[in-house]
């Protein structure tokens, strides 16, 4: 795996390394030791997935506050994303700035989302799925957003009139 620094503090590009033969490739899609080596948590307690029927689908932005703040290693395995990470955090230099990469099955590239920063993706396929490693993992209730078109940020999302659920579409403005 290949550990590529972004702009934010926290917010890593990991690039997949595949290791092509006669019968296709082998890759390595996580390595403790490596994230380790890194200063990255070693150990997710907690992976899910997110499956979306329609191009467009918006799901964001999410975090969870601290004492239960959360970090994500994030891929899409099936489809197509525009992943998005937004620095919240109070001490960061980096703070109510916005990161976002595509992340797709063809091109293998996760992010790993550290604790503090709010995250959203929107699909630009139709059935993209998306895999959520997570720690610690997600406490109901705790939960918390802001808007994801919050003009703070400025994100520029690829694709007009998003499919949002009535919790994201309703999160509001982050009062800085």
């Amino acid at each position: 795996m290949i550990f590529q620094e972004t702009p934010i503090a926290g917010l890593w590009r990991v690039l997949p390394e595949p290791r092509p033969d006669e019968r296709g490739s082998f890759t390595r899609t996580f390595c403790a030791q490596e994230f380790a080596a890194h200063g990255l948590p070693g150990v997710f307690e907690q992976s899910s997935l997110s499956s979306n029927t329609r191009a467009g689908t918006l799901r964001g932005m999410h975090f969870q506050p601290d004492p239960h703040a959360e970090a994500k290693f994030v891929r899409c395995v099936r489809g197509a994303i525009f992943d998005v990470a937004v620095d919240l955090r109070a001490d960061s230099p980096t703070r109510g700035q916005w990161f976002g990469e595509t992340l797709s099955a063809g091109n293998g590239i996760g992010l790993y989302i550290a604790p503090g920063l709010a995250h959203g993706f929107q699909t630009l396929e139709d059935a993209s799925d998306v895999l959520y490693q997570i720690t610690p993992p997600y406490r109901p209730g705790l939960g918390a957003g802001v808007r994801w078109d919050d003009p703070a940020f400025g994100i520029r999302w690829p694709l007009a009139a998003p499919f949002l659920s009535e919790r994201d579409a309703t999160y509001p403005d982050w009062q800085a």
